[in-house]
């Protein structure tokens, strides 16, 4: 017997004497049901024999989620300098990387950061903070706010969120944190988009995996917006906040129809107005006065005032 892979077929090739005698014809179903006669021409000269194509059975991949895809693209990604060395080749001095965390949560506010890192201090480890379990990425800000040049960290609240969308929320709060920045840079990374801001900027698509600034600033917002919402979980603790940070979990959207969203949900999200229970509404904000029209008018001339948290930074 000789064995042949080509394809998607199994090219097999017997000696009838030895296989199939008298009494096994592949015109018998039991046993043709698993071989196909391809040719009766044989293969060279020295071997005289039928040949026989065996289909073979190949086993489909499992399907995958999109956020599984993504994280498997983001692991094969190298974390490195080379944004930041063509800029700094290009004449820039002062290089930020800029990334917000917590877009796709239902809870609390998105939280942007912007950091300079040193070119004389190399910071081990850097990388998208998706990847890092949550001890790696506390030890990594500290590292990152104590060998900096600059970092700011800004967020932007549910209320805001509902009325720009978070898309325009998330700019705004990347934009505050770079001008937040002390001292101000001169040339911006950005995972992704790009701000309203007359300084030179590049978006870098996965950003936060590709360059080691974004990925300062990805694991600064990341460890602040954790902390933030961990500490509304003993305030909302039917929601699973310290464990699903205030994203779609079963857990979180089965609260959610049990209990109705808390005020600070983010009622232009689906899983939240889709929830069959009214808002709750905290007992501070059932004792404040009605907003009078000068208070009004001057948060309209102003939007931004009000819905911003302030702003954390920090300089080396």
């Amino acid at each position: 017997m000789r064995t042949i892979y080509g394809g998607n077929f199994l090219l097999v090739t017997f000696r009838p004497e030895a296989h199939f005698g008298n009494h096994r014809d592949l015109r018998n179903p039991q046993f043709s049901s698993d071989f196909l006669l391809a040719s009766q021409t044989p293969l060279s000269e020295d071997w005289p024999y039928p040949t026989v194509v065996r289909k073979s059975k190949s086993v489909p991949a499992p399907p995958i989620s999109a956020s599984a895809a993504k994280l498997r693209l983001l692991k094969r990604l190298r974390c490195t300098l080379k944004y930041e060395k063509q800029a700094w080749l290009a004449g820039a001095k002062l290089v930020a990387g800029i990334d917000e965390v917590g877009r796709g949560s239902l809870f609390g506010p998105v939280v942007a950061a912007a950091v300079i890192l040193d070119p004389a201090y190399r910071i081990r480890g850097l990388r998208d903070s998706k990847l890092l379990l949550p001890e790696k990425r506390e030890v990594l800000a500290e590292r990152i706010r104590e060998h900096a040049i600059a970092w700011a960290i800004t967020a932007v609240d549910a209320a805001r969120i509902d009325q720009i969308n978070i898309y325009q929320a998330s700019r705004v709060a990347m934009r505050q944190a770079a001008l937040q920045l002390q001292p101000a840079p001169d040339y911006l990374l950005i995972d992704a988009v790009k701000l309203d801001c007359e300084l030179p900027q590049q978006a870098i698509i996965h950003g936060d995996a590709l360059s080691a600034s974004i990925a300062a600033a990805s694991i600064l917002a990341k460890v602040e917006r954790d902390c933030m919402i961990c500490e509304w979980d003993p305030v909302f603790p039917m929601y699973g906040l310290a464990s699903n940070k205030g994203y779609s979990t079963a857990r979180h959207i089965a609260a959610l129809r049990e209990h109705g969203p808390s005020p600070l949900h983010r009622q232009s999200f689906a899983p939240v107005w889709n929830a069959p229970i009214p808002q709750e509404q905290l007992q501070f904000m059932l004792e404040q006065e009605p907003l009078t029209a000068d208070v009004v008018e001057a948060a309209q001339a102003e939007p931004s005032q009000g819905n911003q948290i302030e702003a954390l930074t920090g300089t080396d």
